[in-house]
């Protein structure tokens, strides 16, 4: 009974196992749409049929379902590749692997969204190519938006600015710069040139183009296209001399992809592209990946195929790509998931005509098959197999690899998750993501022309055209930048340092200089400044400003002259008054010194009251010994002696204070008596915008926008001056004759004219802080190596010469001795630290004095309570009051005087009971 029981349970068991075999299809029908003469198509094809018999063989997946696989080669040709997907369609196909090419993908995806056809693309790289437009497009490979990431990592990571990139003018060329420009631009990077190339174009078309490429400044190239036509542009290129040193190339991952592939590299090939760089999709060393690779040449020979080729990155992604549709196809099946077609109302309304329409049937269980795939989890041969939220493969990551010489070197590696770095991607997955710009790294690339030195990136073209740099023709303060309007000869401090520091550079600059302005008054200079954003000038050299809405539109080099803008007006001389010698002290420091002298007289007498006879007599003589006492130590005159330990520790550090505000008073006083003052009724910008006089800036300056602006001072309080003999003009005028009553303006004007006029002045101080560079267009390269340069002139002195040769020596002595008006009084705050730790010590010293009389008053009292005596009927405040007033010797007499006289009354008492008892 027991044994039947067991075979009944067995029978069953193996009953619900053939019911959901059965229950399965002996064949699912799969199409593989893809070109078969191709990089990609050729490794794609043997890599399929691998998987399929992989599957087919393996009795864990899809039991009882034979997995039937049909290709169609699309021969690249868009129109044929589009015919044949329609024709898997008719054929109630579950699913298409494929399309390999990017520009199919976007039209079969419109099909395959109609059809609910899942179509599982290994090559269609293109980043448009979403789930959120194309649901049943999944990319199991990697889509060129992280590619392009990369590459912008690389640029960014060598400091070049500026790409020119080439590309096929396709759906996937378009569409892969397009994403490039995007990445660039978060790494303040752009494209600056876009060399479009015809699909099929024919050689001279190519060379047309990278002859444009050729006349460019950008010397870094990025090359995205197909191993046909990118073949023939590296060709091209060689001959055209544009592989040569100083060029940087990064191709894409189709070439890497090319190279692969290849069993024996061809070195003519290879020396087109010494020194390239190029993108190879990463795949991990998986046992999957292992086994194929160990079996690909049998497979090769097994395929019949007459030349030999070795696996790329696509071959091992279309391997992946056949196990996540099994493994799909399995879970569909396993869940109930049967393969049934429905037809199209939309293809009925249309209307069959010639083409049978009516064969292509909606797949009912599609979107299911969908679900299934992107919900695989699996290990195949590129590694970890799953997609995230947005139907990406995670751990997207490349190989960088560079050529040289006869082979590969690959040296470094890009993953979305950690950035650049010479470790495997995998290794770094188990560690926090980190993408600090000082972690990326890669290992030394040896570049075109076999130098490790990185390029610039960058270079004037050699067409012979010449930079136009502006130069502002200026009428007045021609030391810094002058026009000869005879012979045109441009001149001064500012053109000097120019050609100074463009004779550092590593490379010729060929420039020639325009002036701008009429020479009869100053240019106006965001006029001159705005010339660079109409391209009528590459340039601006002179006496240019940097100020914030300038570095908005333009790049300036690294300032050669220090700048910014001061108050110049009239002043007079100053004679010293009878109350001079109040001066040095503000009225609040005079306050504040003399209550502390008070202060302290207190403290002291309070220590000293009660042992010291200095201290003590009538109250008027106490308040004249207070008041001498605390001023005679002014002049340590004070004859009061100090018995107390806390009075002494208190007098030590009110002498110290005296003696450091003693010493400061002195030095001021002695500058203020010795050294001629010069005053003015405005004492700096402030006064200046709060008064209603007239102010006067430099014709074509940025003072008069930064007054008006920043500043809220009304335009019609500003008259604009020409020149240094205007300046001095308007000053001697004042307002009341319609002159001004200060100029706002440039420091290094300001010094120039107080070296010829120095009874002006500046006053205040220097109220912004800015220099002189020379303007570029935004991202110019030749900014930041100017910027170099003047560094180079600053630190080997070449730029204090050349400023000595054209400024004098002693400006800065005529600024120094006029900067400031008058002597700066000396306030409270510069002795705020003195008086605290004064005050501090005071209270200290009270508070230890008060604690110990107040022990004293409470041993006393309790000396009065024992003898059981009636109390006082003072209060105990005015007894404490009466205690601190007593001379602590007579205090302390005065105790042993009532313990005395306690004595006595006790010993007569018991006399009198002694007498009464014998009685």
């Amino acid at each position: 009974m027991k044994f039947a029981l067991h075979f009944w349970g067995l029978f069953c068991c193996l009953y619900a196992l053939s019911k959901n075999i059965y229950a399965r299809p002996d064949a699912v029908s799969v199409g593989a749409l893809f070109t078969f003469n191709s990089t990609i198509g050729r490794a794609a094809k043997i890599a399929i049929f691998a998987a399929v018999n992989e599957i087919n063989n393996d009795s864990s997946i899809l039991p009882g379902t034979n997995l039937v696989v049909e290709t169609q080669d699309s021969n690249c040709s868009g129109f044929v590749g589009i015919v044949q997907a329609l024709q898997f369609m008719e054929k109630d196909t579950v699913a298409i692997i494929g399309p390999q090419s990017s520009v199919i993908a976007h039209v079969v995806s419109h099909v395959a969204n109609e059809l609910q056809v899942p179509m599982l693309s290994f090559g269609a790289t293109d980043p448009t190519l979403t789930s959120l437009q194309f649901p049943f497009l999944v990319r199991t490979t990697r889509s060129d938006h992280f590619q392009m990431a990369a590459v912008a990592d690389l640029v960014d990571y060598y400091e070049w600015k500026q790409v020119t990139a080439i590309y096929i003018d396709d759906d996937y060329g378009r569409n892969g710069i397009a994403s490039l420009g995007d990445e660039l631009v978060k790494r303040r990077a752009k494209i600056s040139f876009k060399a479009a190339v015809r699909p099929g174009a024919k050689k001279s078309e190519m060379a047309s183009v990278l002859v444009r490429v050729a006349l460019r400044e950008s010397r870094v190239v990025i090359l995205h296209a197909n191993p046909d036509s990118g073949l023939t542009l590296l060709s091209l290129a060689r001959n055209l001399g544009m592989t040569s040193s100083g060029y940087v190339w990064i191709a894409t991952d189709w070439l890497s992809s090319f190279l692969d592939s290849s069993p024996r590299l061809d070195i003519g090939l290879l020396g087109t592209m010494q020194g390239f760089l190029t993108l190879r999709q990463h795949t991990e060393n998986t046992r999957r990946k292992s086994m194929l690779a160990s079996k690909w040449s049998a497979l090769v020979k097994k395929d019949s195929v007459d030349d030999k080729f070795l696996i790329n990155s696509y071959g091992f992604y279309a391997y992946d790509t056949v196990w996540i549709l099994a493994y799909a196809l399995d879970a569909y099946f396993s869940r109930g998931g049967n393969i049934s077609f429905s037809n199209d109302t939309k293809l009925h309304e249309v209307g069959a005509g010639g083409l049978q329409l009516k064969a292509m049937t909606v797949f009912d269980g599609g979107r299911l098959l969908l679900e299934r795939i992107q919900q695989v989890n699996f290990t195949g041969a590129t590694g970890p197999v799953k997609f995230d939220t947005d139907g990406n493969l995670i751990r997207p990551a490349y190989d960088i690899v560079n050529i040289v010489g006869s082979g590969l070197r690959t040296v470094g590696y890009w993953s979305n998750y950690s950035g650049l770095s010479t470790l495997l991607p995998e290794t770094l997955y188990m560690k926090p993501a980190k993408r600090v710009r000082g972690d990326q790294k890669l290992h030394t690339v040896i570049w075109p022309g076999e130098t490790t030195v990185r390029p610039r990136g960058w270079v004037f073209p050699n067409n012979g055209i010449e930079l136009k740099i502006g130069v502002p023709n200026r009428a007045s303060y021609r030391q810094f930048v002058s026009v000869d309007d005879n012979t045109g000869t441009v001149r001064g401090f500012c053109i000097d340092v120019f050609v100074a520091a463009a004779n550092l550079l590593q490379y010729p600059v060929p420039f020639k200089f325009v002036p701008f302005g009429d020479g009869s008054q100053n240019p106006s200079y965001p006029d001159l400044i705005n010339n660079i954003l109409t391209n009528d000038f590459d340039a601006v050299v002179g006496d240019i400003a940097i100020v914030t809405n300038r570095t908005r539109v333009v790049d300036f080099t690294q300032p050669y002259v220090e700048s910014g803008l001061v108050v110049l007006t009239s002043v007079k001389k100053q004679s010293s008054s009878g109350w001079a010698f109040l001066q040095p002290f503000t009225i609040k420091m005079w306050c504040v010194t003399g209550l502390f002298f008070l202060v302290i007289g207190t403290v002291v007498w309070l220590l000293e009251h009660r042992i010291n006879d200095d201290f003590r007599g009538p109250p008027v003589k106490q308040v004249i010994t207070v008041f001498w006492f605390s001023f005679s130590t002014l002049f340590f005159a004070h004859r009061e002696d100090t018995r107390s330990t806390l009075g002494r520790f208190v007098i030590i550090i009110w002498l110290f204070v005296v003696l450091i505000i003693q010493s400061s008073y002195t030095a001021s006083l002695t500058s203020i008596l010795t050294v001629q003052q010069l005053i003015s009724p405005i004492t700096g910008i402030d006064s200046l915008v709060a008064s209603d006089d007239p102010i006067g800036f430099q014709v074509g300056s940025f003072a008069e926008s930064y007054l008006v602006n920043e500043l809220g001072v009304s335009r019609h309080r500003l008259k604009s001056l020409g020149t240094p003999d205007e300046y001095k003009q308007a000053l001697e005028l004042g307002p009341a004759n319609g002159g001004v009553t200060a100029i706002v303006d440039e420091r290094p004007y300001v010094e120039i004219f107080l070296l010829l006029h120095p009874k002006f002045a500046v006053v205040g101080s220097e109220f912004t802080k800015s220099g002189w560079g020379f303007a570029f267009p935004r991202d110019s390269p030749l900014a930041v190596d100017l910027s170099t340069s003047i560094l180079q002139l600053s630190e080997n002195g070449d730029l204090q010469r050349i400023h000595d040769k054209w400024l004098a020596n002693d400006v800065a002595g005529s600024m120094s001795q006029n900067n400031e008006l008058e002597s700066d009084r000396l306030q409270v705050y510069s002795f705020s630290g003195l008086f605290l730790i004064c005050g501090v010590a005071c209270l200290i010293a009270l508070a230890i004095h008060a604690g110990i009389l107040f022990h004293k008053y409470c041993e006393q009292r309790r000396q009065v309570s024992a003898d059981g005596s009636s109390r006082s009927s003072r209060s105990s405040f005015r007894a404490f009051l009466s205690f601190a007033d007593r001379r602590e010797m007579d205090a302390h007499i005065a105790s042993k005087d009532k313990a005395a006289g306690d004595h006595s009354i006790s010993a007569a008492s018991s006399s009198s009971v002694s007498t009464t008892t014998s009685c």
